[in-house]
């Protein structure tokens, strides 16, 4: 399949003009509810509505420059939001649903935003309780709805009163096109202390993107559900821009329950997902859950172990049912965002699906990845160019260079400087190659124990040989210095607590708790078999509550662990055998 080059646009509008032209007719969007499928459009309906956005925010008041922020549940209709900021010149800066009301409030403050697109339905964020209230608002869909005159209803019920005259669109192609200079969005990052940064990203960071993306992602028409937030750059790069740009079919769903899920799965074919390995751990344990409603666990575990010495295609075949549950046609994870357990990347190659595992950020797109035919355990896999990286000599730390490397914090010089230096992104990762030329992580540069003896320990480390062994939910910690321990939730608590995966019960009786401990006991000395002398742990702690505390991008507030951990009574401490 030959694909676009996107070098050769100059802005991401170019890219969805080519799109238009090169798709007609076929679909690339669609929403998935409980009334059935909604809002399937074509690049074509996708650009229109984006100019009809666009009108709508000139007309709002909206000038070039100016920002407006996006909050909605994924729909066709926040894409169009996005390529119409695009065509006024206006700054998309996109809030995750997760985000604390203090953190929605600290973003708005920082932006200068005074609009906000807000997006609708049974599970849409509320202004007013997010703290946001003080802003102008309009909904998502009221952006690129039709126009009044080319609606039944005029009355343009909770959106924009505007006027369209004759000429509007040759009005709005008189408008200056954005260049790969101009900027697109600014992303405020998670923010696991303080304040969340405003990440700028212009049109030539994710066209550049876009093309190392075409180098790790097979070319063929692909088929997706979105699972992930639209406000991430891991799901509009390789989602919704590449997935543009290929004329793919993506879907959107507005239930993440694992029967809406699987359904979705199996009625749109999907042949390729880009997840994170919170979602394949869960998939997984979908799998197992109706494998033992069926009583067929040794037989599935037989045929796991055999399916080893097969190739792809048979293994497919081997797991046939398993894959008409998955639609049939599902080929290919793209994982990122987390640390992916080899064991789990293994179990579905086992059944015949392809695990690619990549490694970027927010700041600089996607620094490496492996590929379809070249996909080891452990690593995150070379680099693809336009992206540069090398290692500290001094420290291992990850620099990456390249066109697609951030701008800047948005109003943030300080912290610009802390990691952009002499045109080199400093990550905070520690890496070091492996003998293929292999990416392999190995920690945080500001999370590193060192020891009285010198030995540097990293704790992420310690904590993936703890989720191999049965203790996903964990933060090492150095309590005094050379002492390492860990603090921990149960082994049964999901990847993910939702309402759909809920914390365990806590135990109900002395003698639950007893087995408990004696269980998370055997699986630290599990660990502590496979780790080296100087990683060993020398006590574990329970957390208090079903989580720990979390960033909206679910990741570990670590510092209040280890603030929580230094206090004087913060629970018992089981030493380690």
């Amino acid at each position: 399949m030959e694909l676009p080059d996107p070098r050769t646009f100059e802005s991401l509008l170019d890219l969805l003009d080519d799109a238009a032209q090169r798709y007609e007719g076929r679909r690339q969007l669609a929403l998935r509810t409980d009334e059935g499928l909604q809002l399937p459009w074509t690049a074509s309906e996708l650009r229109q509505r984006a100019r009809l956005a666009a009108w709508r925010m000139r007309a709002l008041g909206l000038n070039p420059g100016d920002r407006l922020l996006t909050w909605s549940p994924s729909t066709p209709a926040l894409p169009a939001v996005y390529f119409g900021a695009m065509y006024a010149g206006v700054v998309i800066v996109p809030l995750d649903l997760r985000m604390a009301p203090e953190v929605l409030r600290r973003i708005a403050d920082s932006s200068g935003a005074r609009w906000l697109a807000i997006g609708t339905g049974f599970d849409a964020p509320d202004a007013r309780e997010g703290g946001l209230a003080h802003l102008e608002a309009r909904t998502i869909e009221s952006f690129s709805a039709d126009p009044p005159h080319e609606r039944a209803d005029a009355s343009d019920e909770g959106g924009v009163d505007e006027a369209f005259p004759p000429d509007w669109e040759a009005q709005l192609d008189s408008w200056e096109r954005p260049a790969r200079d101009s900027l697109f969005e600014v992303i405020y990052t998670s923010g696991t202390t303080g304040m969340p940064k405003g990440v700028m990203l212009r049109q030539g960071t994710i066209l550049s993107t876009l093309e190392a993306i075409s180098q790790i992602l097979p070319h063929r028409h692909h088929r997706t559900v979105s699972l992930l937030p639209a406000s991430h750059l891991f799901d509009q790069a390789p989602v919704l821009f590449f997935g543009t740009m290929i004329g793919a079919d993506i879907l959107y769903l507005r239930s993440r329950t694992p029967k809406v899920i699987f359904d979705a799965l199996a009625e749109h074919r999907v042949t390729t997902m880009v997840v994170v390995p919170q979602l394949l751990q869960l998939f997984w344990n979908g799998i197992e859950r109706e494998v033992k409603r069926q009583g067929q666990e040794k037989r599935f575990g037989r045929a796991l172990s055999f399916a080893r010495f097969l190739p792809y295609w048979a293994r497919r075949l081997l797991f046939r049912r398993i894959h008409a549950r998955l639609g049939g046609h599902l080929r290919l994870f793209v994982s990122a965002a987390a640390f992916l357990p080899p064991a789990l990347q293994e179990r579905w190659e086992r059944i015949g699906i392809v695990v690619l595992q990549g490694y970027g950020a927010t700041e600089c797109g996607p620094v490496a990845a492996t590929r379809e035919h070249d996909h080891p355990t452990g690593t995150v896999g070379k680099p693809t160019p336009p992206v540069e990286v090398r290692l500290d000599e001094q420290t291992g730390e990850i620099l990456v260079g390249g066109p697609t490397i951030f701008s800047g914090y948005w109003q943030d010089a300080d912290a610009t400087a802390s990691v952009l230096r002499d045109g080199w992104y400093h990550t905070g990762d520690i890496g070091r190659w492996d003998a293929r030329g292999n990416l392999v992580l190995m920690g945080r540069t500001r999370n590193i124990i060192v020891l009285p003896n010198g030995l540097n320990v990293y704790p992420e480390d310690i904590e993936n040989v703890l989720e191999e062994v049965g203790l996903a939910q964990a933060v090492v910690l150095e309590t005094r210095p050379g002492r390492i321990e860990v603090v921990v939730l149960s082994p049964d608590a999901p990847p993910v607590i939702t309402p759909n995966n809920p914390a365990p019960d806590p135990p109900s009786s002395p003698e639950e708790e007893r087995a408990l401990h004696e269980r998370i006991d055997r699986l630290v000395k599990q660990a502590n078999a496979r780790l080296g002398q100087h990683q060993r742990l020398d006590g574990w702690r329970m957390w208090p509550e079903s989580d720990f505390p979390r960033t909206h991008t679910l990741k570990i507030k670590r510092d209040t662990v280890r603030d929580w951990a230094g206090a004087d009574n913060p629970l018992q401490v089981r030493d380690a055998d």
